[in-house]
C-alpha cells in the first residue's frame, strides 16, 4: 500500500483509534503545524510569487517569524508523542521529517524573485490564514456542539473539499481580476460618479448595511437562477454535491460559479462607490458567513433565525429530502426567500441527509470540473 492510501488510512481512522491517548490527535496536529510551517517557508522564500500584494507587510513582521517557530516546535514536540503513543508511526514520522525539512529550507539563503518583475502572484498565504482562521475556529466548535454526532474531522470527501480551498485561494489572482472587470468598466466611463460620491459619504454602518442588503438581493437571484435553469444547475450541482456539512464543506463551487456569483454581487458593491473600509469589513464578513452556516453546528438561534441565516436555514437548502428541493436561496437574510416564497423552516426540524438525488456528480475535482459539460452534451 502506498504512503499516500497509508496516511489516508491513519487520518481517517475509526473512532476508537482516534481517542485520546491513543497518539492519533498528537500526530494529526503535529502534521498539520509541520504542513503549515513548510507552506509558511514557501511563502516567505517567494514572497512576491506567492503571497498576496495585500498581505505583503505580514511578511515582513517579526511576527510571522514566531510563528514559524511555534510551528516547528510544537510539530516536532506533538509528532514525537505520536511516536511514542501509537502503534503505527506514520503520523508522527511524517511530521518530524517534514519539521526537518521546513526548518533546513528556512535556513537557506533566500531565493531570487521568481516573478521577474511581473505582476504574477498565487495566494498561498491567503490559504494558510483561511485555513488556520477557519479551523482553529470551527473545528473545536464542531467538535463540542455537532449537529451530526460522530461525523469525523476527516470525513468522507474531505480532500476534495480542501482541494477546492486550495485551488481558490491560490488562483485568488484569476479569480478577482474576472470578477472585479465588469465593475472596473462601468466605474470607468463615469456615468455613477455623483451615486458614488454620495454614498461614500455615508456613515460605516449604514454602508455595511446596504451593501449587505443590496449584494444579498443579487445573490438570491443568481443564486435561484443556478437552480432552475438547466445549464446552470450543472455546476450549481458540484456545490450542492457534498453528502456531508461541516466549515469546509462551502469551498466546494465550480471554478466558474464562483466567477459568476462573485462577479455578480462584486459589480454594485463597487460601482456604487462604497468606501474600501466597509468593502473589506463586508468581504471578511462574507468569508467567515460562509463557514458558519455550512458548518456542522446544532445551535438553535431561535432569535437570529427570524432575521439572518443560520446554520439551520442553510442546511435545509442542501437537504437531501424533497421538501429541501430550491429552498432558502437568501445568503445574509431570509426575509427575501419569504418574500418571494422560498421560505422553508420546519419548527425544530433539520435535514435528514444531504446531496442530490441519486448522488449524480462524481468524486474528485477534475471530474467535478467536467461534470456541468458533460451532462449538458448527455441531456
Amino acid at each position: 500500500m502506498s504512503i499516500r492510501k497509508d496516511l489516508r488510512s491513519e487520518l481517517e481512522a475509526p473512532p476508537e483509534l482516534r481517542a485520546f491517548g491513543t497518539g492519533w490527535i498528537a500526530g494529526t496536529l503535529a502534521l498539520a503545524f509541520a504542513l503549515g510551517a513548510l507552506l509558511l517557508v514557501l511563502v516567505l522564500r517567494q514572497p512576491a510569487l506567492l503571497g498576496m500584494p495585500e498581505l505583503a507587510a505580514l511578511h515582513d513582521n517579526g511576527w510571522i517569524k514566531a510563528v514559524l517557530l511555534f510551528d516547528m516546535v510544537a510539530a516536532f514536540f506533538l509528532g514525537c508523542l505520536s511516536l511514542t503513543l501509537r502503534p503505527n508511526k506514520l503520523l508522527g514520522t511524517l511530521a518530524v521529517v517534514i519539521t526537518l525539512v521546513a526548518s533546513l529550507w528556512s535556513s537557506m539563503p533566500v531565493a531570487d524573485d521568481l516573478t521577474h518583475g511581473h505582476h504574477i502572484f498565487f495566494g498561498l498565504d491567503f490559504f494558510i490564514i483561511n485555513v488556520i482562521f477557519g479551523g482553529v475556529l470551527f473545528i473545536p466548535l464542531e467538535r463540542i456542539f455537532p449537529h451530526t454526532k460522530g461525523q469525523a474531522v476527516f470525513r468522507t470527501e474531505w480532500r476534495e473539499d480542501l482541494f477546492y480551498y486550495f485551488l481558490s485561494s491560490m488562483l485568488v489572482q484569476v479569480l478577482t481580476f474576472t470578477t472585479l472587470a465588469p465593475s472596473n468598466y462601468l466605474v470607468a466611463t463615469g456615468s455613477f460618479d455623483a451615486l458614488r460620491q454620495w454614498i461614500g459619504a455615508l456613515p460605516f454602518v449604514v454602508q455595511l448595511l446596504a451593501i449587505m442588503v443590496i449584494t444579498d438581493f443579487v445573490q438570491y437571484w443568481v443564486h435561484r437562477a443556478f437552480h432552475r435553469v438547466p445549464f446552470l444547475w450543472g455546476f450549481h450541482a458540484v456545490h450542492h454535491s457534498a453528502k456531508a456539512m461541516d466549515w469546509i464543506a462551502g469551498a466546494r463551487m465550480h471554478f466558474l460559479e464562483i466567477i459568476v456569483l462573485r462577479a455578480a454581487t462584486a459589480t454594485p458593491a463597487f460601482v456604487l462607490g462604497f468606501t474600501p473600509a466597509a468593502l473589506q469589513t463586508y468581504l471578511l464578513i462574507v468569508y467567515v458567513y460562509s463557514t458558519f452556516v455550512h458548518a456542522n453546528l446544532n445551535w438553535k438561534l431561535s432569535f437570529m433565525e427570524k432575521l439572518l441565516v443560520t446554520p439551520r436555514f442553510h442546511h435545509w437548502h442542501h437537504g437531501l429530502e424533497k421538501e429541501a428541493i430550491d429552498v432558502n436561496f437568501a445568503i445574509h437574510f431570509p426575509l427575501y426567500d419569504k418574500l418571494f416564497g422560498t421560505y422553508h423552516m420546519p419548527e425544530e426540524r433539520w435535514p435528514k441527509g444531504y446531496g442530490i438525488g441519486g448522488h449524480p456528480v462524481p468524486n474528485g475535482y477534475w471530474k467535478q470540473f467536467l461534470y456541468p459539460f458533460r451532462r449538458s452534451r448527455g441531456a
